[in-house]
């Protein structure tokens, strides 16, 4: 198996950055496809971003486009979400979540970190 552990979750203004990074450990070859879900009060979770094992295929919800990127590094089995021009929307917990084939719902993905709250003042 494999677990997932996020960190860089903070309080920040609108308009300022963040980075939030997540650590997988287990049987990272089973985290072909990692991704960063969100959930804000009284919502669905929802996808942010996801990305392959090579970095050749990304997903971005459309709220975070232009906005947010996500990237890894395979020798350190971290993956990143480099957060910018932050909105108060933009509020939740994020979790990291992994998966051995490619997914965007969170229903299909097979592990997950316990999460990292973001605040976004206005």
């Amino acid at each position: 198996q494999v677990q997932p552990v996020e960190s860089g979750g903070g309080l920040v203004q609108a308009g300022g950055s963040l980075r939030l990074s997540c650590a997988a450990s287990g049987r990272t070859s089973s985290a072909n496809t990692m991704a960063w879900f969100r959930q804000a009060p009284g919502k669905e979770r929802e996808i942010v971003a996801a990305i392959n094992r090579s970095g050749s295929s990304t997903y971005y919800a459309d709220s975070v486009k232009g906005r947010f990127t996500v990237s890894r590094d395979n020798a350190k089995n971290t993956v990143y979400l480099q957060m910018n021009s932050l909105k108060p929307e933009d509020t939740g917990v994020y979790y990291c979540a992994a998966n051995r084939f490619w997914a965007v719902l969170p229903t299909e993905y097979n592990y997950w970190g316990q999460g990292t709250q973001v605040t976004v003042s206005s």
